[in-house]
């Protein structure tokens, strides 16, 4: 039977669905880094594996591998030629954490509206007359461009439609299947988007250098927000520093970062029309038990014979 390493802090959800399979053993690490988990590698026939990075180096290590299991749907930090070249099936969870994202978006949107954070500090430490600058705005009938429309850009578009906001949206992967929304526009560009935009919400994953650059800053509309609950890298941090130092954006919304924990010297942090989250978007109680038992079972499904296709992101590279 199978030996499976977990890699990061796991639900006990998750680990009761372990712990009641048949014949299956594992070893639990619960530190977040390549390094903590290295001397687990020889012995294990499948991983389960949070955020931390999978590479080519780790991978050779694990001789006996046969599947991973990313507990989430980035995985940016995998090797995945190095899984390829080793015809393993690296795999994502289904649809568990879209709502949590989506709804961590919405949030941010409306504390960089609301210029939370300079709210806040008004009654803590003064002025209170702060308020009588009317720095806070409303959302409705504000134009939202969301980038990236699978299942957390749908799930943003419908709350923010409760709120009043137009919305359009761009995605180049869904732009070449054929575009599926009934309820919005065809899709505009995104150099297009940007510019037509008041907020803009990023759910797309990081390939290669960031899709939100210097360039693209400065094409969006004065005053404009925007907000990222995708993956760090995907909108330059030290593009989007100048951008707000320069007021050409009004607030930010930012939930991923480059590196992970942000250093005391990152240059967001000393901004107070910033809202920064700790990569929290997807891990509520609720999503992380779905994450857990979702990861969990696709390493069961997969020595079971039975694991999903669609779940599996590398099936066309496998020999």
């Amino acid at each position: 039977m199978p030996h499976i390493l977990i890699a990061g802090k796991l639900h006990p959800k998750g680990l009761a669905l372990l712990d009641s399979a048949p014949g299956v053993t594992y070893d639990h690490v619960e530190e977040i880094s390549e390094a903590s988990y290295q001397t687990h590698l020889a012995s294990a026939d499948a991983m389960v594996i949070r955020t931390q990075p999978l590479q080519a180096a780790s991978i050779a290590k694990a001789s006996r591998l046969k599947i991973v299991s990313r507990h989430g749907v980035g995985y940016d930090a995998v090797d995945v030629a190095a899984l390829n070249a080793r015809n393993i099936p690296l795999c994502i969870v289904g649809d568990v954490n879209s709502v949590s994202v989506a709804e961590h978006a919405m949030m941010l949107i409306l504390a960089c509206a609301k210029q939370l954070i300079r709210s806040d500090n008004s009654v803590r430490h003064g002025p209170w007359g702060w308020r009588n600058k009317l720095e806070a705005a409303e959302i409705s009938g504000k134009r939202l461009l969301i980038i990236g429309y699978g299942r957390i850009g749908r799930h943003l578009a419908r709350m923010a439609s409760g709120f009043g906001m137009e919305i359009r949206a761009v995605d180049p992967f869904l732009a070449t299947a054929g575009w599926p929304a009934a309820d919005l526009a065809s899709p505009t560009d995104l150099a297009a988007g940007l510019a037509w935009a008041d907020v803009v919400s990023v759910h797309v994953p990081k390939a290669g250098a960031a899709l939100i650059g210097a360039a693209e800053l400065a094409s969006m509309k004065p005053g404009a927000i925007i907000v990222n609950t995708a993956r760090g890298g995907v909108v330059d941090e030290l593009a989007l520093a100048a951008a707000l130092r320069a007021g050409t954006v009004a607030a930010a919304g930012i939930d991923v970062f480059d590196a992970e924990p942000p250093g005391a010297d990152h240059p967001l942090i000393g901004f107070d029309e910033v809202i920064l989250t700790p990569h929290i978007a997807g891990l509520t109680q609720q999503a992380a038990e779905r994450m857990a038992i979702s990861s969990v079972q696709n390493v069961l499904d997969f020595f079971a014979g039975q694991l999903a296709a669609d779940l599996i992101v590398n099936k066309d590279n496998l020999k």
